[in-house]
């Protein structure tokens, strides 16, 4: 994973910080009148919803994420947990229904959308 300068973060990034995957909800640039520039970033957690304010100084390195996506169709919904098959390899897929949060409703029979994975754990879905 690339590693990033504190100052080069920036809304959407997604952050390996203190064991957790984080996105980048704010940016600011704070140039204090004494003492160094830093980025005052308002971090959400990709697992489990909790924000965080973090400060990160020109000179701090921050692992930067990038996510897998990809295409995958709606199968049918049982015990809480949505079934899709990957639309490349045709294997099927367990993803729970949390992840889709108020957008579930959405979901349709035989869609097709996005979802994203780090190390083949689902993150987030897209819906078209």
């Amino acid at each position: 994973m690339p590693k990033i300068n504190g100052n080069e973060i920036r809304p959407g990034y997604i952050l390996d910080h203190d064991g957790g995957l984080w996105v980048a909800v704010k940016v600011g640039h704070v140039k204090p009148g004494k003492g160094g520039a830093f980025a005052q970033v308002e971090m959400k957690n990709l697992r489990d919803g909790r924000k965080l304010n973090e400060r990160f100084r020109s000179a701090d390195k921050v692992e930067r994420v990038r996510l897998d996506q990809k295409d995958q169709q709606f199968l049918y919904e049982s015990d809480g947990l949505l079934h899709f098959m990957d639309a490349d390899t045709f294997d099927q897929v367990t993803i729970p229904a949390d992840i889709f949060g108020e957008r579930r409703p959405f979901l349709q029979d035989g869609m097709t959308i996005q979802v994203e994975y780090y190390e083949d754990e689902a993150l987030n879905a897209m819906l078209p």
